[in-house]
């Protein structure tokens, strides 16, 4: 049953891809669409490539919530970075942070680093299972990360809060 809603969920997520990458909706088109979009599902279902790892059905509910939160943050982030540009003294202190992250899985991890480089103004340089090494602008915003509200969100989008 989980094997059949991982292809369906694949299936849904490649043909509503193709149909916002397409942008033209002819019959043949959209079937066209939909065909690669089961192709695909079978080719990887044939590969065994389509598991828990490839697609972690447990964080779909709590995607939109988390996406959501970061892009506010992406923006808020967005905006600290202008006004430090901009100022006439460039207030600047690029600084180094080491840090361990709360995450245990690797599914966590890679949501926690990734988030951190989306993030304006802060960057992953090295994620290991144990340590987090992270540049940022500011030192500010450097220690900002460290034991953080992100951390605690990845967290939680694990499946482990």
């Amino acid at each position: 049953m989980i094997r059949v809603l991982r292809s369906l969920v694949l299936t849904s997520f490649l043909f509503a891809f193709w149909l916002i990458l397409s942008g033209i909706y002819t019959p043949f088109l959209v079937l066209s669409g939909l065909g690669a979009s089961v192709a695909v599902t079978w080719f990887c279902r044939r590969l065994g490539t389509l598991d828990e790892e490839s697609m972690p059905l447990h964080v779909l509910r709590a995607a939109p919530g988390y996406w959501l939160w970061l892009a506010g943050e992406i923006v808020r982030s967005a905006l600290d970075v202008s006004r430090i540009v901009l100022h006439p003294r460039l207030p600047i202190s690029p600084t180094l942070v080491r840090f361990r992250p709360s995450q245990r899985s690797e599914l966590g991890m890679v949501i926690h680093a990734n988030s951190i480089t989306l993030t304006p103004g802060t960057l992953t340089i090295e994620c290991e299972p144990d340590e987090f090494l992270v540049h940022a602008l500011t030192s500010e915003g450097a220690f900002g990360v460290t034991d953080s509200v992100m951390d605690a969100r990845a967290r939680a989008m694990e499946g482990k809060a």
